[in-house]
């Protein structure tokens, strides 16, 4: 039976990721100039939304993370529905929300719960709407070096950025894009050509 609850729990290192503020600028950045109502999944603690927040006072966030003590201290004044319990079944009508955020997530799902967590987000986005999330990239050349992995701890997925785009694309989404993410983005930015320079990296796809 899978317990997503405990493994991520087990995980506080999660809740003071360093990069996370700029993870969620990098969003903001790409995010398109019409976008009001937000869910942000795997919101942890907030810290993320706290960030679309103060970039935008005008955002509507919501946030769900299946750890119920995390959202227990999401910050009021920026989350107006938090929301415990799985990316496979939202509990949110069709077309509810302007876009999408997923910070470092996919990789906390076990392979099969990736087409129904890609297929419930894009129920829940408007026409037009747009998902982002970040996952650490497995063709790292760090990790190669080191001899290290993606998987381990509370990560039960690896995506490979290729093979993500083609499931974005499968799951409905178009003008799916990839970007370079991580600590290195701070100083080669997100565009730069060589993906395997990058920890982590950024998908971008729209609801058209």
């Amino acid at each position: 039976m899978k317990d997503y609850e405990s493994l991520n729990e087990a995980q506080k290192s999660s809740e003071h990721d360093a990069f996370t503020e700029d993870r969620y600028r990098q969003f903001y950045k790409l995010l398109g100039k019409k976008v009001g109502r937000i869910l942000d999944i795997g919101c942890n603690t907030g810290r993320g939304g706290q960030v679309l927040k103060q970039l935008n006072p005008q955002f509507v966030v919501s946030g769900l993370d299946i750890v119920k003590d995390r959202l227990e201290r999401l910050p009021k004044d920026v989350y107006e529905n938090n929301v415990h319990g799985p990316s496979t079944n939202i509990p949110a009508d069709d077309g509810t929300f302007d876009a999408v955020v997923a910070g470092e997530f996919v990789e906390h799902l076990y392979a099969e719960d990736l087409e129904k967590t890609l297929n419930e987000i894009f129920r829940v986005l408007k026409l037009g709407g747009q998902v982002l999330l970040t996952t650490p990239n497995p063709g790292d050349i760090k990790k190669k070096w080191r001899n290290e992995s993606v998987l381990g701890d509370s990560h039960l997925s690896q995506h490979y950025p290729d093979i993500l785009k083609m499931r974005l694309r499968m799951a409905g989404f178009s003008r799916v894009k990839i970007y370079g993410s991580g600590k290195v983005s701070s100083y080669l930015g997100y565009r730069f050509p060589a993906l395997c320079l990058y920890g982590s990296y950024l998908a971008s796809g729209f609801k058209y």
